[in-house]
C-alpha cells in the first residue's frame, strides 16, 4: 500500500496552534484596511455585504471540511480535485493557489515595510520588506512548530484587538461610555438611508469583501500536520460561522453605527476614526501595531501555505521532486526556500516597477480565490457520492446536499460574471483567467486520458479506505 502524499511531514502542530491558525485565516489585514472602501461604497448596507460574503465562506468551508475531515491531506482541495475531477484539475488549481500566496508574500511584505518605514524612516522601505521576508522564511524553514507558535501569537493579538474594539464600541452605542453620547440608529438610517447608494452598490461591494476573507481554507491544509487532523478540521469548520459573525459583521456594525458612513475619516481608516471619536489615546499608533501584526500573520501563513502546496504538488509528481524533501523535523525546507525566493523576487519587482510589472502580477492572482472555491464545490459535489457509497460515516456533512452545493456554485459563477462587468475588476478576471487557462492546458496535455491516476485510495483518519481509487472506477 502506497503511503499518502503527506507521509514526509510530522504531526507537530498542537490543537491551540490549529485553533489560532483557523482564526488568523478568517481575520486578514483587509478587515482593518479595506473595510473603509466597502463602507464608502455600500453605506450601512456594508453589514449585509460582509454577511453575504461570510455566508459564502461558511458554505465553502463546510464543503471543504466534509472532504478534509474524511481525508486530511496537506494538499487539501488540490488533492480532492485530483481525485474527484481529474489529475489536470488538481495540477491546475494547486499551481494557481501556490501562485496566489507567493504573490501575497510580496504584497504583505511591502505593506509591513510601509508601516515600519513610517516608524523608522532612516531605513529604506525595501530593506524592511526584505528583512520581514528573511525572518519569516527562517521561521517556516526551521520547523512547523515555529510557524504554529508565531501564528498563535499573531492571531492572539488580532483577536484581543478586535474583541476589545467591539466591547468598547457596544458600550459606546449603549451610552455606557463616559463622555460619549449614544448615537442610537441615526447613523444607520439618517444619511441617505440604510442603502444610500442602492442595493446594487451593496451587491457590488460583496466582490471587495470576498477577497478580504480568503484564507479560511488554510486550516484544512495545516490540519494534516496535527496529531488529530479530523478533529482539527471539524473544529475549524464548525467555528468559522461565529468567527465571521463576530469578527467581521460585529466590527462593521460597530463602525457604521457609531459614525456616519460618508464621513471622510471612515473611508481612510474606519477603526482609527472610531477610536478617535471615542477619545481613545494613540489611536493611529495602536492601529498601526494591529495592522502590522495582521500583515506579519498573513506573510507567515502565505509562506506556509505556498510551501505546503508546492510540497503536495511534488508528492504527486506535479512539481520538481526536490520540493517534497523534508528535514528530520518534517519540514519541507526546499519548498519553503523555493516559495520565498519567488517572494523575494516579487518584493524586488514591487520596489522597482510597482505600477507596471508588479501590478500585472497582482492582477493575475485577482480571481484565483473564486476559482479555488468553485473547484472545492465541484469536487465536493462529485466526492460526496463516493464517500456515501463507501458506507463510512462522515464527521462533517454539507448541509442540504446537493441544493446548497449547487447554490454556492451559482453564486460563485455570478461573482465571476460581476468581475467581468465591473471596470475595476475586469482586468483581474482576464489576467487570472488567462493564467488559469494556461495551467489547465498544461494539465490536460500532461494527463490526457487519465482521470485520476493517484496510486492511493482516500482514507479515513484511522487509515481505512473510504473511496476506491478513481482510476479503478473510471
Amino acid at each position: 500500500m502506497t503511503p499518502p502524499a503527506s507521509s514526509g511531514l510530522q504531526s507537530n502542530l498542537k490543537r491551540r496552534h490549529l485553533a489560532m491558525i483557523a482564526i488568523a485565516g478568517v481575520i486578514g489585514a483587509g478587515l482593518f484596511v479595506g473595510s473603509g472602501a466597502v463602507i464608502r461604497q455600500a453605506g450601512p448596507a456594508a453589514i449585509l455585504s460582509y454577511a453575504c460574503a461570510g455566508a459564502i465562506v461558511v458554505l465553502v468551508m463546510r464543503m471543504l471540511g466534509e472532504m478534509a475531515a474524511a481525508n486530511p491531506d496537506n494538499g487539501s482541495f488540490s488533492t480532492y480535485a485530483d481525485r474527484a475531477i481529474g489529475r489536470w484539475a488538481g495540477f491546475s488549481i494547486g499551481w494557481l493557489y501556490a501562485w496566489f500566496w507567493i504573490i501575497v508574500l510580496g504584497i504583505e511584505a511591502t505593506a509591513g515595510a510601509v508601516i515600519l518605514n513610517r516608524w523608522v524612516p532612516e531605513v529604506p522601505q525595501w530593506t524592511w520588506a526584505l528583512g520581514l521576508m528573511i525572518v519569516l522564511t527562517l521561521t517556516n524553514a526551521v520547523s512547523v512548530r515555529f510557524f504554529g507558535e508565531f501564528e498563535f501569537w499573531f492571531a492572539g493579538i488580532k483577536v484581543v484587538a478586535i474583541v476589545a474594539f467591539i466591547v468598547v464600541g457596544v458600550l459606546a452605542i449603549a451610552g455606557l461610555l463616559p463622555g460619549v453620547a449614544s448615537p442610537g440608529i441615526g447613523n444607520l438610517v439618517g444619511h441617505g438611508g440604510f442603502f444610500p447608494n442602492g442595493p446594487a452598490a451593496m451587491s457590488t461591494a460583496i466582490l471587495v469583501v470576498v477577497f478580504s476573507v480568503v484564507g479560511a481554507e488554510i486550516a484544512t491544509i495545516a490540519a494534516a500536520e496535527s496529531r488529530d487532523p479530523a478533529t482539527a478540521v471539524r473544529g475549524a469548520v464548525r467555528s468559522v460561522t461565529w468567527r465571521i459573525l463576530v469578527f467581521y459583521i460585529g466590527t462593521i456594525t460597530v463602525v457604521v453605527t457609531l459614525l456616519p458612513w460618508n464621513d471622510a475619516s471612515v473611508a481612510q481608516s474606519p477603526f482609527v476614526a472610531v477610536m478617535e471619536t471615542l477619545h481613545l489615546p494613540a489611536a493611529a499608533v495602536v492601529m498601526d501595531i494591529v495592522v502590522l501584526t495582521s500583515v506579519l500573520s498573513c506573510l507567515n501563513s502565505g509562506m506556509y501555505t505556498a510551501s505546503r502546496m508546492l510540497y503536495s504538488l511534488s508528492s504527486r509528481r506535479d512539481a520538481p521532486a526536490g520540493l517534497s524533501r523534508t528535514t528530520p523535523s518534517g519540514t519541507p525546507r526546499t519548498a519553503v526556500i523555493a516559495a520565498s525566493l519567488v517572494g523575494f523576487l516579487t518584493v524586488g519587482l514591487n520596489a522597482l516597477w510597482p505600477d507596471t510589472v508588479f501590478l500585472f502580477l497582482v492582477n493575475s492572482s485577482g480571481a484565483i480565490a473564486l476559482f479555488v472555491w468553485l473547484v472545492i464545490a465541484i469536487s465536493q459535489l462529485r466526492m460526496r457520492r463516493a464517500l456515501e457509497g463507501s458506507g463510512a460515516p462522515l464527521p462533517v456533512r454539507m448541509w442540504c446536499f446537493p441544493v446548497l452545493t449547487w447554490l454556492t456554485i451559482a453564486i460563485i459563477v455570478a461573482l465571476l460574471i460581476g468581475m467581468a462587468l465591473l471596470d475595476d475588476t475586469r482586468s483581474q478576471l482576464m489576467l487570472s483567467g488567462a493564467l488559469a487557462l494556461v495551467c489547465v492546458a498544461i494539465g490536460v496535455c500532461r494527463y490526457r486520458g487519465a482521470r485520476a491516476p493517484l496510486p492511493m485510495a482516500d482514507r479515513s483518519p484511522d487509515g481505512d479506505a473510504l473511496v476506491p481509487d478513481a482510476a479503478e472506477g473510471s
